[in-house]
């Protein structure tokens, strides 16, 4: 199937010479926040969710909450991104580091700077750190879901080849000629879309369904079951998806940076394990009530 033909821009406007444009790429940003920050206000609203029947917060204390998340997502999906996969190019390109509009963000560096602007938060307000945890596990689905959306407009992080009648020939590099193609063309795995659907729509239903089972009384559950949900959707699709040029030599085609035999695992993988062992561990540990 023929990539369609869509444009990273939404669209652009000139003045003099200066000219600005939307992408699709910051717009999945701001829907994600505004759409988790909507999420957070509703579940804040609903006592009776919560131990005790007393909701972690005031509903109005959301906004104040929302400034802290969009810097740990900005700064920690970036510096993740630095250190985790191209860190060699942006040690001797360290002006790049701030040009975001460019693309290149990481979950798991995000997810790191969401967790210690939450701990801020929470020790300036007096907030119990587990219950927001839970509100804002379910929050995140949304944001999960666009943003995988827009990488998928943009045409970046493809899969691998494959020749099943839903591959996808993507422009530039990623159509590069595979060896048994029709056409000399490369079909790849919509691999965006299997993370759209599985860590947005899936994980973000199991999380509402669990809440609305009465999950939100233990504190610490809902985060582990997203925590465990995500690491073992991204380690699924990473099967499936390409591994970053980094990581990819004659000697190791598959991009592993572990080997395992004939096997190994990604980096995506590699960084998903302690996500699945915190999130199991927080289940098991959220098995009983809280006291009232």
């Amino acid at each position: 199937m023929q990539f369609p033909d869509l444009s990273p821009e939404i669209f652009t406007i000139h003045i003099g010479s200066f000219a600005f444009s939307l992408r699709w790429y910051a717009l999945a940003y701001i829907a994600g926040l505004i759409a988790g920050w909507r999420i957070v206000v509703a579940l804040m609203r609903r006592p009776g969710l919560w131990p005790a029947g007393r909701a972690p917060m005031p509903a109005e204390r959301v906004e104040d909450l929302l400034t802290a998340i969009v810097l740990g997502v900005i700064l920690g999906g970036r510096l993740g991104f630095v250190l985790f996969y191209q860190p060699a190019h942006f040690l001797a390109h360290p002006l790049d580091i701030v040009k975001v509009w460019q693309g290149g963000m990481s979950f798991h560096g995000g997810f790191l700077g969401v967790v210690v602007a939450a701990l801020w938060f929470c020790r300036r307000h007096g907030v119990p750190v587990l219950q927001l945890a839970d509100a804002l596990a379910i929050a995140t689905p949304p944001g999960l879901f666009f943003g995988r959306i827009a990488n998928f407009i943009n045409a970046e992080l493809w899969g691998r080849p494959t020749d099943l009648p839903w591959g996808v020939i993507f422009p530039g590099e990623a159509a590069q000629t595979c060896e048994g193609t029709a056409y000399g063309l490369c079909a790849r795995h919509p691999s965006q879309l299997y993370e759209a659907g599985l860590e947005g729509l899936v994980l973000g239903a199991v999380l509402l369904a669990a809440a609305r089972a009465g999950a939100l009384s233990r504190p610490g559950r809902v985060t582990g079951l997203f925590l465990a949900g995500y690491g073992a959707a991204r380690f699924f699709v990473e099967f499936f998806r390409q591994a970053d040029a980094q990581f990819i030599t004659p000697d190791n085609p598959m991009g592993n940076v572990v080997q395992l035999g004939g096997a190994g695992l990604s980096m995506g993988q590699l960084l998903s394990l302690p996500m699945i062992a915190a999130g199991l561990w927080l289940v098991l540990r959220a098995r009983r009530p809280a006291p009232a």
